[in-house]
């Protein structure tokens, strides 16, 4: 594969600072032209989120239906109002929870998450980085311990991928939104896992029905895309998705995975139809 991709892209302004595309599971091209490190990843995270919740599934610690709350800390109940207390998981991992501020904040995120005035009567998608980061923290006390660490142990490790920088919240949980720096090696491993169902190897990492409920169509977004579980779902292939250019479009159709990393502000949507045309009808 020649490097006229990535002169036509460059041509058109599109920078990248890495790309990988693996075709059956091997890798067909790779190139770094900002170094081959880890990039902020951004809410790509949100995806590994979801692969926590799967695997906290698999161990039947937690399910779809459960209600969130019952597994955040006791002495916040508190502040639940009753119909929080009610949500089970599967609204907070489809962003159909309320409608959210963007991002938590305070000195302690759960305490001011759970003192907003949200009307979870509100079931349409709203986009926002509270969701993920309620259910990593609900997964990191079903498992009972440091979430980058039970994901080290059942998904990176088996992955050949080292725990990579992540950011905790002031109380000491995982982000889960965002906060995260990956190579785009790694991310590529992480979207052709989903590809491979959930197997990597002779074994089962996540179980098919973990991966096929996370990929599952939920919610319509305003973009007109649908969303799985932290998942991006359009016709013909699913994503992995960080602001300002983060990627992994995988095409289950063709066998194909493509990850990038890069910095457009201002052009990310061009960039991914770009490089989803490019995958899709030149490879």
């Amino acid at each position: 594969m020649s490097d006229a991709f990535l002169s036509r892209l460059d041509k058109a302004g599109l920078d990248l600072h890495a790309l990988e595309i693996l075709s059956g599971g091997e890798v067909i091209y790779h190139c770094c032209p900002d170094g081959d490190r880890p990039y902020p990843a951004y809410s790509a995270a949100k995806s590994v989120t979801s692969a926590a919740f799967s695997l906290a599934c698999d161990d039947g610690l937690v399910s779809p239906e459960m209600p969130l709350a019952a597994f955040l800390e006791s002495p916040l109940r508190p502040l639940m109002s009753d119909a929080f207390k009610e949500l089970p998981f599967h609204r907070f991992l489809t962003m159909t929870a309320g409608d959210y501020p963007f991002r938590p904040a305070g000195d302690h995120w759960l305490r001011e998450i759970l003192s907003l005035p949200v009307d979870h009567s509100d079931s349409s998608f709203h986009y926002s980085n509270i969701p993920a980061y309620l259910v990593g923290a609900a997964v990191e006390n079903a498992v009972g311990r440091p979430l980058m660490s039970y994901l080290s142990e059942r998904l990176f490790e088996p992955l050949g991928i080292s725990a990579p920088e992540h950011q905790l919240s002031p109380e000491g949980h995982f982000y889960g939104a965002t906060g995260m720096s990956l190579t785009v090696h790694e991310l590529a491993l992480l979207g052709q896992l989903y590809l491979q169902q959930g197997r990597w190897g002779d074994t089962a990492l996540i179980s098919r029905a973990a991966v096929e409920k996370a990929l599952t169509p939920h919610v319509i977004t305003p973009a007109g895309d649908s969303y799985g579980y932290f998942f991006r779902i359009a016709e013909g292939h699913f994503s992995m998705v960080g602001k300002w250019g983060q990627r992994c479009i995988v095409i289950p159709g063709k066998g194909l995975t493509a990850a990038y990393l890069s910095h457009q502000p201002e052009r990310s949507e061009e960039l991914y139809r770009t490089v989803l045309r490019f995958v899709s009808e030149e490879l």
